[in-house]
């Protein structure tokens, strides 16, 4: 079981869902979240939010899949970044569990 942490602009939430359950996620949840990206000197790696120093509305998906599952999704949003014009993009973490319960 892996555990996924996808964060999105709120304009993207359906096409999230879609892949999703297109993906084979039984389950999952999501909340608003408030993106903020610092292009401060001492920020030299990229960050997950496209506007400097604003707020964005966005959204924190998590979601519990099988290992066999998180390569269709992760290409699946790869595809979906490559076709966007846009600056934000879809940004995926992988997470492996130790334990489940």
């Amino acid at each position: 079981m892996k555990l996924l942490l996808i964060t999105a602009i709120k304009e993207f939430e359906s096409n999230i869902k879609n892949i999703l359950v297109k993906s084979g996620a039984k389950s999952f949840t999501y909340n608003s979240v408030k993106g903020f990206k610092n292009e401060g000197e001492s920020n030299k790696t990229s960050n997950w939010f496209a506007s400097s120093y604003a707020e964005t509305d966005s959204l924190l998906f998590t979601v519990f899949v099988p290992l066999e599952n998180t390569e269709i999704i992760i290409k699946k949003i790869e595809d979906f970044n490559s076709h966007q014009e846009t600056l934000s993009k879809v940004h995926i973490a992988l997470i492996a569990l130790e334990q489940q319960f």
